[in-house]
């Protein structure tokens, strides 16, 4: 029922994509005192609301009046506003002013960030940006490095269906749990979405949305406190949503950001989130004992963020864009041999995962890269044009959809062998 007063909303309160209150301009037809209930005229629709206990009732200067919904002032015929809020999914009027609404101000236009001299890392190459290569491996290169790939292949061989132990069992599951913050949950919901219909997908494999809004990399970097206990609590629930453990979690994708990395200018903030991102891959061990590969993305493109309050979001450019580079840096940190990220028990104490590049997700807006992919205002929800639309979401699916499908790390496990 709350669905139908949307279109009649202007004020609109939004949390994580949910219409939680709003006002509308109605016409009384009928109140019902004792009842506490009103029906009334809205975007040419006769409704009947529940009239909240303490709901304030005010004339046209915002003053109660004295005989609340008894008041003469209420009958049918009257202009009203009406404040409603959202109850176990109903709608109740928490407020009821007579007259209309006060005609809101033209929208300004968002000044437009200049990405021009952005490139994508998968484009750069050798080129520099600020003093610092191209490409997603060293050298400038798109593709791993040749010892690495043959690890990541010996990995990858490895992974097969487990128990809820994490013993190998012809009728167990090899997880894929998604780690991150918003826009993590909407790319790998978008990822689900269309993994859904994918008869070539191995159906022993099962994908888990561990991602969180609002938990960025600063905050779920330590497990044991606070905000970053909260977020691995939140994980280990939606695993047992899905039915399966932490043991038979083998395969991760990670996607993680700062809201307000702007202290210190590049490279600072991307090295401080490398530093973070650092350490959530060294969790990945301590907590799923099998996890073999992880896969990480930097950000999607920003610079069509609204502002909020005046303020510049975080993840608008050139920040999005830089968030690459960290992804870069961890990366090869483990290729040149960090002991702090070793992934090969015959080397010594294993302190992470395997990492590679999952899918580069940065474009520059319009512009096509390369390979073709961009993206479009509408792939951007209008009321802050920083998260995903669901047409967004089902695009960045679809990439991730097309990398596990085609990776020589990821196909053997992913997709369902013939016969």
């Amino acid at each position: 029922m709350l669905r139908r007063f949307v279109g009649a909303a202007v004020a609109l309160v939004l949390f994580a994509g949910t219409v939680l209150a709003f006002e509308v301009d109605a016409v009384i037809k009928k109140v019902d005192a004792e009842k506490g209930v009103i029906v009334f005229t809205a975007d040419n629709k006769e409704r009947t609301a529940k009239v909240a206990k303490g709901a304030k009732i005010l004339d046209e200067q915002g003053k109660e009046l004295a005989d609340g919904l008894k008041a003469k002032e209420l009958k049918e015929g009257a202009a009203v506003v009406l404040r409603i809020e959202r109850e176990d999914d109903k709608p109740v009027i928490h407020a009821i002013r007579l007259g209309k609404k006060a005609e809101a101000p033209p929208a300004k236009e968002e000044p437009r960030v200049d990405t021009s001299k952005l490139v994508p890392l998968t484009d750069l190459g050798t080129d520099e940006y600020q003093g610092f290569k191209g490409g997603l491996y060293p050298g400038g290169k798109n593709e791993r490095p040749a010892a690495h790939e043959k690890a990541g292949l010996a990995l990858a061989k490895q992974i097969q269906p487990l128990d809820a132990d994490g013993k190998p069992s012809a009728d167990g599951k090899i997880v894929l749990l998604g780690i991150g913050f918003s826009n993590t949950v909407q790319s790998f919901q978008g990822f689900m979405q269309v993994a859904k219909g994918d008869k070539d997908i191995n159906p022993r494999v099962v994908l888990v949305n561990g991602a969180v809004g609002g938990m960025s990399a600063n905050m779920i970097q330590n497990p044991d406190e606070g905000r970053g206990k909260q977020y691995w609590a939140t994980v280990d629930e939606r695993l047992k949503a899905a039915g399966v453990t932490r043991p038979q979690v083998q395969v991760i994708w990670l996607k993680e950001t700062n809201p307000a990395p702007h202290e210190g200018g590049f490279p600072k903030y991307s090295q401080k989130l490398q530093g973070e991102l650092t350490k959530i891959v060294q969790i990945l061990p301590q907590r799923f004992p099998n996890a073999k590969l992880v896969y990480l993305s930097s950000r999607t493109y920003g610079g069509w963020a609204k502002a909020n309050m005046g303020k510049v979001p975080g993840n608008s450019e050139p920040y999005s864009y830089e968030t690459g580079f960290a992804v870069k840096w961890l990366i090869e940190e483990q290729i040149k041999g960090d002991k702090e990220l070793n992934y090969d028990a015959d080397k010594g104490a294993v302190k992470a995962p395997w990492l590679s590049w999952g899918p580069y997700l940065w474009a520059n807006g319009e512009t096509k890269r390369k390979d073709g992919f961009s993206f479009k205002p509408t792939d951007f929800r209008d009321n802050d044009r920083m998260h995903h639309s669901p047409e967004g979401q089902e695009k960045i699916g679809k990439e991730l959809l097309r990398f596990f499908k085609a990776d020589a790390t990821t196909k053997g496990w992913f997709v369902k062998k013939p016969g």
